[in-house]
């Protein structure tokens, strides 16, 4: 048996993500399971695809991914099993898998039937019980997934757009691509893309130089330093640059060389 992961909006204060793990564990009992993130802002498909980037591949080769962020539950958005790199992604089509399944990435998908395989009646308000944890159950045990479902193209796939960011000679132009749970503005602008001695600019403000980390500065000062998705990342010591700043996932960062 394998490692099944699991990252929904749920919480954990209504036992949804609990039921969830009996039935997997009913099916797979040999399973592990890991909780990866329960708070995703609810309804938020952008963060979750972003967690799940960060995450997939510090996880071995046949590991399952379960990634339930799904406000369109119930509708007619299409329950997925992706196979890609070696790893599994089961949950909804909303574009949630848009980060690790990119256009041209290879993969195999099956736009999963529940009544094929889902053990009672399925909730239309909760597949993340009824439909994608029996069907991570029968993965991780090695169930041919046409048994789950019909073969469907990964470029059928719904695809979020995210914008590239954009060098130049003089300036690179990227955006917060996502904000941590401390406020930091995560960007999508590469390491490899800045110098050290750059001038980051975001709503109006100028941050000069790029750190080797937060506590390079004083406390409740904006800083700009290399994060650990490899990107550039703005931060305040012990606080919030998103409300320092007011800004929000999207926000445009600018990165120039440093002025005289």
């Amino acid at each position: 048996m394998g490692i099944v992961t699991l990252t929904t909006d749920f919480g954990t204060a209504d036992g949804y993500v609990g039921e969830m793990k009996g039935v997997i564990l009913s099916a797979a009992p040999e399973s592990t399971l890991v909780d990866i993130a329960h708070d995703i802002p609810a309804g938020d498909v952008e963060a979750a695809a972003w967690v799940l980037w960060r995450v997939w591949e510090r996880y071995p080769p046949g590991s399952v991914h379960v990634v339930v962020v799904d406000p369109g539950v119930g509708g007619p958005r299409r329950p997925l099993a992706v196979s890609t790199r070696d790893r599994w992604y089961v949950g909804p089509d909303n574009g949630i898998l848009s980060r690790v399944l990119p256009p041209g990435a290879p993969g195999t998908s099956w736009a999963l039937d529940p009544g094929r395989y889902a053990p009672g009646p399925i909730s239309s308000t909760f597949h993340g019980r009824d439909a994608f944890a029996p069907a991570a159950a029968l993965v991780v045990r090695g169930t041919a997934p046409e048994e789950l479902g019909s073969p469907l193209s990964v470029s059928d796939l719904v695809r979020l757009e995210f914008p590239r960011p954009q060098r130049s000679r003089d300036c690179v132009r990227g955006r917060v691509a996502h904000v941590d749970r401390f406020g930091n503005l995560i960007t999508d602008i590469p390491a490899s893309w800045v110098a050290p001695s750059a001038l980051t600019e975001i709503g109006g403000v100028g941050i000069s130089g790029v750190r080797s980390g937060y506590s390079s500065v004083e406390s409740d000062r904006l800083v700009a330093l290399i994060g650990s998705a490899g990107t550039l990342e703005i931060a305040v010591r012990d606080g919030s640059a998103t409300d320092r700043l007011s800004a929000r996932r999207g926000e445009p960062v600018s990165v120039r060389p440093e002025r005289d």
